[in-house]
């Protein structure tokens, strides 16, 4: 999503991906937060990507769980609780995490397929 709001490379990618994407309210926060970092408006954002087919899902206690356990295959890359949530969310729903990040090549998460972008 942050690609694709700051125009980097992937973001065609993220867009003809969001059609039947999910993410994670943490995700979002981020998204949020980094826009406004960056003085883009941010009101009604989350129904804008609702309306383009993007799923919200809670972060709950089980979502908590289930990315602190993702966190000492994850660590020696330095991956945040934001990309960490992204993970445990695709791994819940069997789908794919899409990312921008080319660290994410070099995981090796069970239960989770990574696409990179870029």
């Amino acid at each position: 999503m942050l690609a694709l709001l700051h125009e980097e490379p992937g973001a065609d990618e993220v867009e003809a991906a969001l059609d039947g994407a999910a993410i994670s309210c943490v995700n979002l926060s981020e998204v949020l937060q980094k826009a406004e970092q960056h003085n883009v408006d941010t009101e009604g954002l989350e129904f804008d990507l609702q309306g383009l087919g993007v799923r919200l899902y809670d972060f709950d206690s089980r979502s908590a769980r289930d990315a602190a356990e993702l966190w000492p295959v994850t660590r020696g890359l330095g991956l945040s609780l934001g990309d960490r949530a992204c993970l445990a969310l695709a791994r819940s729903l069997d789908g794919v995490a899409v990312t921008t990040d080319t660290r994410w090549a070099e995981l090796d998460v069970s239960g989770v397929s990574i696409e990179v972008v870029r």
